[in-house]
């Protein structure tokens, strides 16, 4: 593999939490581009004499999480887990219920990729809905945005 390349999303993964499967063509960068201030003066036409930084560039990735097993619904979105009474240990759950309140996962992330390089967010904070069609030909999914502080 040609290190000089980034290039295909293997895994998501916050602690030791391996993200489901992405949905194809879903995970984007969200680049945001530096902004500054150009001073121009009376005296230099058309060329600015002094270009001020306001902000670095920022990525803020979106994806979306097409594996809605109860455990990536629990861990991704809140809620809470059911599990049959024989299940003593919790090993195995056969239902969910939706969140009352918002679930905050924020802390380290990595994006582990095809090429074999890993991206790392050491204070990221992942936001997340429910989303997509209950169709024949489309699966729901979970809509994630991860905002980078």
């Amino acid at each position: 593999m040609n290190k000089n390349f980034m290039y295909g999303i293997g895994a998501v993964k916050y602690k030791d939490f391996v993200v489901g499967y992405i949905e194809p063509g879903s995970f984007d960068m969200g680049g945001v581009k530096p902004e500054s201030t150009k001073i121009n003066a009376e005296q230099v036409p058309g060329t600015p004499v002094l270009i001020i930084p306001q902000s670095n560039g920022g990525i803020a990735p979106t994806f979306n999480v097409i594996q809605l097993n109860y455990e990536n619904l629990h861990k991704l979105l809140g809620g809470s887990l059911h599990y049959k009474k024989e299940d003593t240990e919790k090993k195995t759950p056969v239902g969910w219920t939706a969140p009352t309140s918002a679930v905050l996962m924020d802390g380290p992330w990595e994006l582990s990729l095809v090429s074999g390089q890993s991206v790392l967010i050491p204070n990221g904070t992942l936001l997340s809905n429910l989303g997509g069609k209950l169709t024949l030909t489309e699966t729901a999914k979970i809509e994630c945005t991860l905002e980078v502080a």
